[in-house]
């Protein structure tokens, strides 16, 4: 039997909308409306006029205090997508780097879990580490740049989700998860892989999605 496709999955500025959620407490901690802060930011939120400790001394705040892995938005399509691609065959590794703030592991962890459950994002497996070359899989996705540049440094297939801060990098690019879909597809049929079809009358992963989130 062969071995299954696998994909990693960053979950910040992939799956996560973390741009969103986090200006929100930033804002809030500095007294002014969040639209005063562009979503459109460098990797290093220059923006957002942040001093060289500002970065940690708010996520830590947002993730400790404020609880944002729990809570983050979304970004568009992309559980519907997932379960699309878990339900064609595909092994979905969730690979993210919230282990970031120290004292604070068990809240990230806890939050992370609780979020993709809330939001029924389908996965067989979760790492919780920085360094994703060490990870094994077929394909990845990520936004992070350092991350893309060291995963392809050693040979890995890695489609970049379209941010701001990584326009620089060359293709393979994704906009959206339809754009994800389709080239994970064409990575599978390059490897000589085949996508399973749904079976007839067992029920599909995107519509079960949609009707547990409409009860």
């Amino acid at each position: 039997m062969n071995a299954p496709f696998v994909f990693g999955v960053d979950l910040d500025g992939v799956v996560a909308d973390y741009t969103r959620g986090f200006r929100d407490v930033v804002a809030e901690i500095r007294g002014v409306e969040s639209e005063t802060l562009p979503l459109d930011r460098s990797w290093d939120f220059n923006e957002w006029n942040f001093d060289a400790d500002d970065f940690n001394r708010f996520h830590q705040i947002a993730v400790n205090e404020r609880r944002i892995l729990a809570t983050l938005p979304m970004v568009e399509g992309s559980a519907e997508a997932l379960w699309r691609l878990s339900d064609a065959g595909i092994w979905i590794r969730i690979i993210t780097h919230r282990l970031y703030t120290n004292w604070g592991h068990a809240i990230a962890i806890g939050d992370t879990v609780a979020w993709l459950d809330t939001h029924q994002i389908p996965y067989r497996d979760i790492c919780f580490l920085g360094a994703k070359p060490e990870v094994e899989a077929d394909c990845y996705i990520d936004d992070a740049p350092h991350n893309i540049e060291a995963l392809r440094a050693v040979g890995n297939d890695v489609i970049i989700f379209d941010q701001p801060y990584n326009r620089h990098l060359p293709a393979p690019r994704a906009t959206d998860w339809f754009e994800v879909e389709r080239i994970v597809h064409e990575l599978v049929a390059d490897g000589g892989q085949h996508i399973q079809p749904q079976i007839p009358g067992i029920d599909a992963g995107a519509d079960r999605l949609q009707r547990r989130q409409s009860r």
